[in-house]
């Protein structure tokens, strides 16, 4: 498995964990309670942190633990890597016509926010799914 394959699944497995642990977090305050007033921007920017700091921390780990593989790339990783990130910037653009909705609809920031992030969440998600499968299944 290359640097950049580890460096995709742990994006994958970083992303996703730290999604579901805000999302569960969060939206189970939901039920019988005013969006208004549950406190959402410090759960959303600690888990934006975790995750950056996570994917730091776990890319360095595999750099270590795998040293002559680490800078290593070469085109059919720059070819997978643009390919999984147009995926991802065309996730990215439909995904955020939600919370612009949302938004000119006047709805509450919560939700706005919300949208905004699982639609972050799902962009990473596409193009991270996007680059495994063309390492596994050739490119």
């Amino acid at each position: 498995m290359s640097s950049e394959e580890k460096r995709t699944w742990i994006y994958v497995v970083v992303g996703v964990g730290v999604a579901v642990v805000y999302f569960a977090t969060v939206l189970s305050k939901v039920p019988g309670t005013d969006v208004a007033t549950i406190a959402y921007v410090w759960p959303m920017l600690t888990a934006i942190g975790v995750g950056i700091a996570a994917n730091i921390v776990l890319n360095i780990m595999a750099a270590i633990l795998a040293p002559r593989e680490a800078d290593k790339t070469d085109e059919r990783d720059k070819q997978i890597n643009r390919l999984g990130e147009y995926v991802g910037f065309y996730v990215m653009s439909v995904a955020a016509i939600v919370p612009l909705g949302l938004a000119m609809a006047k709805i509450e920031q919560f939700w706005i926010a919300n949208t905004l992030y699982l639609a972050f969440v799902l962009a990473a998600l596409a193009s991270s799914i996007v680059k495994i499968v063309a390492y596994r299944r050739g490119f």
